[in-house]
Parts: C-alpha cells; sequence; structure tokens
C-alpha cells in the first residue's frame, strides 16, 4: 500500500469515527468540563446566572464537613459488602453451574434475571416488599420467627434494605463473567492435578483463583465503581435518603444537594472528589493486581 492510500484510508477511518466522537465530546466531555468549571464557584439558588470564582472554598467545605466523611465511611462499607456478597455468590454459583448438571441452561437463565430487569423495577418491588406494615418480607418473618423488622424507618434498617436489593441484583454480573473465565481453564489441568492426588480445595487454590484473577480483577474494579455510584437502589429503596437523610452514600447525597437543596458549586465539586477517589483506586487497584499480566 502507498503512501498516498494509506493517507486516505486513514482519512475515511477518521470521517467514519467523526459523529461518535462528536456524540461522546458533547455527551461526556462538556459536561465534565463544565463541572470541573463550576466547582471553583459559588453557583447555588441564589447565584444561579451571576455566579462568582471561588477558588478552592467548596472543596475545603466539602472535604472538612463531618458529613462528608460520614457518607464516605457508609460509601466504603456499602462496597465492600456488597462486593464480598456479589463475588462470593457469583463464584460460587458459577462453579456449580460449570459442573455437569441437568438443566444448566434454564439455571443460567434464572440466575440471570436479576440483573436483566430494570434497576429501578426491582428497587421499587424490593421497597414495597420491605413495607412494615404489608411488606411481603415482614409478613414471611412475622410466620417463620415471629417479629417484624422496622426496615424503612430506621437508619441501619433501611440501609440493609437497600443492600440486600444491590445484592439481588449484582450477583449475576460476577457469576457470568465467572463462568466464561471457568469455561476458558483447560479440563487437563484439574484432570493432572487429579493424578497427582490434589483436593478439590486444592485445585481451586492452586488452578482455579489464579487463572480466574485475569477475569475477575477487572471485573471487580468495574463492580466498585458501578457499586459505588450506584445511585437508583439507594435513593428508590430508601426514598431519597429516608429516614432523615441518614441512608444516603456519597453519590445519593451529592444529587440531594445539588437538585433539592441547589448547592450547585458545593455539589459539583463534592463529584469532582468522587470521581478523583475512584479513578487513583481503579489505577491502584489494577496495577497492584497485576491484572493485565497474561497467564500461562
Amino acid at each position: 500500500m502507498n503512501t498516498l492510500s494509506y493517507t486516505k484510508n486513514n482519512r475515511l477511518i477518521y470521517l467514519y469515527v467523526m459523529p461518535a466522537m462528536i456524540v461522546m465530546a458533547l455527551v461526556v466531555l462538556y459536561p465534565f468540563i463544565y463541572n470541573v468549571v463550576i466547582s471553583f464557584t459559588d453557583m447555588n439558588l441564589t447565584h444561579f446566572k451571576d455566579y462568582h470564582f471561588s477558588g478552592l472554598r467548596n472543596y475545603i467545605g466539602v472535604i472538612t464537613e463531618s458529613t462528608f466523611w460520614y457518607f464516605f465511611f457508609k460509601t466504603v462499607l456499602w462496597t465492600v459488602l456488597n462486593l464480598i456478597f456479589h463475588v462470593g455468590i457469583g463464584v460460587m454459583l458459577a462453579l456449580i453451574i460449570n459442573e455437569n448438571i441437568k438443566g444448566k441452561s434454564v439455571f443460567r437463565t434464572l440466575l440471570i434475571l436479576p440483573w436483566a430487569v430494570p434497576q429501578y423495577i426491582t428497587a421499587l418491588t424490593w421497597r414495597g416488599m420491605f413495607n412494615s406494615e404489608y411488606g411481603a418480607i415482614n409478613l414471611l418473618l412475622d410466620k417463620l420467627v415471629g417479629i417484624q423488622v422496622p426496615w424503612l424507618s430506621t437508619e441501619w434498617g433501611a440501609f440493609a434494605a437497600c443492600l440486600i436489593t444491590n445484592i439481588w441484583l449484582g450477583f449475576p454480573f460476577m457469576m457470568i463473567i465467572a463462568l466464561g473465565g471457568l469455561q476458558s481453564i483447560p479440563s487437563s489441568l484439574y484432570e493432572a492435578a487429579e493424578i497427582d492426588g490434589a483436593s478439590r480445595w486444592t485445585q481451586f487454590k492452586n488452578i482455579t483463583v489464579p487463572l480466574l484473577k485475569p477475569v475477575m480483577v477487572p471485573a471487580i474494579t468495574l463492580g466498585v465503581i458501578w457499586t459505588f455510584n450506584n445511585f437508583n437502589v439507594v435513593w428508590l429503596v430508601s426514598n431519597g435518603g429516608e429516614p432523615a437523610d441518614t441512608t444516603h452514600i456519597l453519590v445519593s447525597w451529592v444529587y440531594k444537594a445539588g437538585f433539592t437543596y441547589f448547592r450547585m458549586g458545593y455539589a459539583a465539586a463534592f463529584s469532582m472528589i468522587i470521581f478523583g477517589t475512584l479513578l487513583i483506586f481503579g489505577w491502584k487497584f489494577i496495577n497492584r493486581t497485576k491484572a493485565t499480566e497474561n497467564v500461562y
């Protein structure tokens, strides 16, 4: 291929991707830059159009407020607990489905349903089930053990309700990722291990875990980011952070600060701190776990 045709082909490639680049610039790049700009201003309900540059005041205000650190603690707790159950349940179910069992395709389809149903439908359904008076969960608990839990009227009850809902929503993704990783592991490795007398646990520890690592680490990284920023479940199940704004995680509090209390500059700075936290975490986690290295 000569230089002229190579240049023409390159121009054609750029022409093809230009519409996507324009859309990405409009819906991602421009809002991001705008958010950065207003995070350094005093934009709020009284200064919506005539806002002024305020320097680092919003950022200092965010990190010096006890509210930020309280919601940060709850967000970390929320993320860690969700990921433990997502990965634990997902990998366990993947190991079961990967075996030669009857009806494997049926089980796989049924187990992926929680992830396939839109989040807002699932969240509102679970909110109804957690209702203290007529919800299915309290009715079942009353029949089985004779107790009723005030799920949505207490801080940690509402937090637990959100947690259970999100665990239900999140484990199918990890299950599918783990199942794909398991199916890519050569069966000859397990056969050789059995000949050497290795137990199932030894095979899992020395074969399954190392070979699943390159698949699961990126999935866990995505899971952390999605869970850390999971606005829908917390907002819908707790009805906007009730009771008394105690059930919020960082992202739901940012939304309320920006669109209920109209503290636009404050919310923009808050969101940039969240973005920076997740960016640093993702970069450090991928590098620390060396997930991009080839496994032989």
